[in-house]
Formats: structure tokens, sequence, C-alpha cells
């Protein structure tokens, strides 16, 4: 069974981000920290989850995604998505 671990959710942030932007925050210590303490926008975290989407095959729901206010709570429900699929 495939997982999105924290590595690869910490690289795809960090992908999004643009080269301009400071990812030094984007750590495994900042998955409880909200996005916009973050400095992620929204525009960001729906790149994120869908790039998410592209390379695991799951679907998250809008209204989903708009709940999600940390990078915990998307590797937690992504990891839920495709623990259902197993």
């Amino acid at each position: 069974m495939s997982t999105l671990s924290v590595e690869k959710l910490i690289e795809i942030m960090r992908a999004t981000q643009g080269e301009s932007a400071d990812t030094s925050t984007l750590t495994e210590e900042a998955l409880d920290t909200r996005f916009t303490d973050l400095s992620v926008d929204s525009l960001a975290v729906l790149e994120v989850v869908t790039q998410i989407q592209d390379e695991f095959q799951v679907r998250v729901p809008d209204a989903a995604m708009e709940e999600m206010e940390t990078p915990r709570q998307i590797l937690d429900y992504v990891n839920g998505l495709l623990e259902e699929a197993a």
C-alpha cells in the first residue's frame, strides 16, 4: 500500500512555493502549524493537493480541502483515502 510520507508532502509543498519563497519553515516540526502562519496561501494549498491527487490517484473534495488548515490535515486525509482504497 502506498502512503504519503511526511518527506514527500514537504517536498511537494516546497516545490509549489516557487524559488523566491522562504521554504525553511516547511519542516516536519511545522506539520501542525497553520498554513497562514507558514506563509502558504490557499492557491499554494490547492497546488499541493492537486499534485498529490495526480501522483497518488486520489480525489480530495473541494469541501475537504477548504477545511484543511495544516500540513498534517492534508497528510492524514490523503493517507486515510489511500488506506480506504487498499
